[in-house]
């Protein structure tokens, strides 16, 4: 019996880039039309690899430094929430290259809570593995100040629970603006201890 079930869910890439710097205040990320993803992620992106240093988000777990397997290579956002998010900035769109982003994909609801453990699934087979919930930090305000001014200084709070998924590359392949993705949940039922 398979682990992983399809879902009807599918999302539409509507846009693709790769932080290639790590310069954190500009955090531009130039748009692409297609990714070519390997294990290691987007090459030459600012989050590829294999493995990278613990960071503030694991750090009941690991001492800060330590090498864990990279389950952020990817930051998927969805269009849905970045249009919410900038509502509630009071501004009428958000750049996706200033919110270092990978991929904008739009079509499933409720994006940032998918499972942990979906798989999101190209027509070319591609397939990333959500880790879980990218949480807002204060890199894309310092990158939005540029389009908002002082109004992006909210983008912490105004991007809670709003704010996509981190994922890996779970299967190696492109993905293109225009590609459908398909939705794979863990068969399981929620954990209710």
């Amino acid at each position: 019996m398979p682990a992983l079930k399809p879902t009807h869910y599918t999302a539409e890439i509507v846009w693709l880039g790769s932080v290639m710097t790590d310069d954190r205040n500009e955090l531009l990320s130039p748009e692409r039309a297609m990714l070519d993803l390997t294990f290691g992620g987007v090459a030459g992106a600012f989050h590829a690899g294999l493995t990278r240093e613990s960071c503030s988000r694991v750090k009941s777990q690991y001492p800060k430094g330590t090498q864990i397997k990279n389950e952020r290579q990817l930051s998927i956002v969805s269009q849905e929430e970045i249009d919410l998010i900038a509502a509630e900035l009071g501004v009428e769109t958000l750049d996706p290259r200033r919110l270092g982003a990978t991929m904008v994909v739009k079509g499933i609801p409720d994006f940032t809570h998918i499972p942990p453990s979906s798989r999101l699934q190209a027509p070319s087979g591609a397939t990333l593995t959500v880790d879980m919930e990218n949480r807002p930090c204060q890199f894309p305000a310092k990158s939005l100040v540029v389009d908002h001014g002082d109004a992006a200084k909210a983008f912490k709070p105004a991007a809670k629970n709003l704010r996509g998924v981190c994922a890996w590359v779970a299967a190696e392949g492109r993905m293109a603006v225009g590609d459908t993705l398909t939705l794979h949940i863990p068969d399981q039922p929620a954990w209710a201890p």
